[in-house]
């Protein structure tokens, strides 16, 4: 499908920024799951006239308030973005086009349990295929995740690199067309190398070596996808954006828990009206 405006995400930042747009008349897709922070919520408190609701309950005002206002709604996941002029977001069910893009999924929260993968960050682990496959072109490497998303990082690594394993880290596979590749569904302890990423250790003491690891688990987080774009992320892995939202890839605005601030359905909300004037603009003068 093809919009002017598309949103990833319909969490506070993500609706707000659809409502805006679509009162100034843009033609406005939001491309969602309901796994949300906003979601899982038990109660919220602090938000201006709804005292004492859950989040689920607000989730879904959210959603039904978007409905009312024919506000195109996908469930879709989406696994890659890409940016020539316009953007493609890539789903696990079709592809999507607009003009402009609004990231508003929320902050990833899970990480890898395995106690030391921070020391490789940027020494062989890596958290785009797209951006670091290259340099592991004929070498041998794995990618940690059990669904659509490592699937779809293990297929480009496929074509680069020797031999691509897939690590479940003990949980089962999500995707079967995972089973193509090799797999380790051990739980892993660590990782192991001096200078860099030589291996991983399961911990019923197996070793296998690797030359990188691709952590791929679980759905693709914002910070993810704009990683893969080559947009600006932060030491604080907050995306990095100008005053009107705007990240360094023109057209391509973020919003909520994925920027600096509070952490709060108040301030996503204020994120998401700013980020969608921002985008507004951009679109009318493009």
């Amino acid at each position: 499908m093809r919009h002017e405006l598309l949103i990833i995400g319909a969490g506070p930042a993500g609706v707000s920024a659809a409502l805006y747009a679509k009162r100034a008349n843009i033609d406005t897709g939001i491309i969602y799951l309901k796994d949300t922070a906003l979601n899982t919520a038990h109660m919220i408190d602090n938000y201006y006239g709804l005292a004492h609701i859950k989040g689920s309950e607000l989730f879904e005002k959210g959603l039904r308030q978007c409905q009312d206002f024919d506000i195109a709604l996908y469930e879709e996941e989406v696994i890659d973005i890409n940016w020539d002029e316009d953007f493609k977001v890539v789903t696990t069910k079709g592809e999507h086009f607009a003009k402009s893009l609004i990231l508003a999924s929320g902050a990833k929260r899970n990480v890898p349990k395995i106690k030391n993968y921070k020391e490789y960050e940027g020494r062989g682990l890596s958290y785009c295929a797209t951006c670091d496959g290259f340099f592991y072109k004929g070498k041998v490497v794995a990618v940690l995740g059990d669904g659509s998303y490592a699937l779809h990082e293990a297929e480009y690594l496929k074509n680069l690199a020797k031999e691509v394993y897939i690590l479940t880290n003990n949980r089962p596979l999500k995707d079967a067309h995972l089973e193509s590749f090799e797999i380790y569904d051990k739980e892993i302890d660590m990782l192991y190398g001096e200078d860099k990423i030589q291996g991983v250790r399961f911990k019923d003491g197996q070793e296998l070596p690797l030359d990188g690891l691709f952590v791929a688990e679980g759905i693709a987080g914002s910070l993810d996808l704009a990683r893969k774009l080559g947009v600006v992320v932060t030491d604080k892995n907050e995306i990095e954006v100008n005053a009107g939202l705007e990240t360094n890839i023109p057209g391509l605005f973020a919003a909520g828990d994925l920027i600096s601030g509070m952490k709060q359905v108040a301030k996503a909300v204020y994120d998401g009206a700013m980020a969608a004037n921002s985008a507004i603009a951009f679109i009318k003068r493009n």
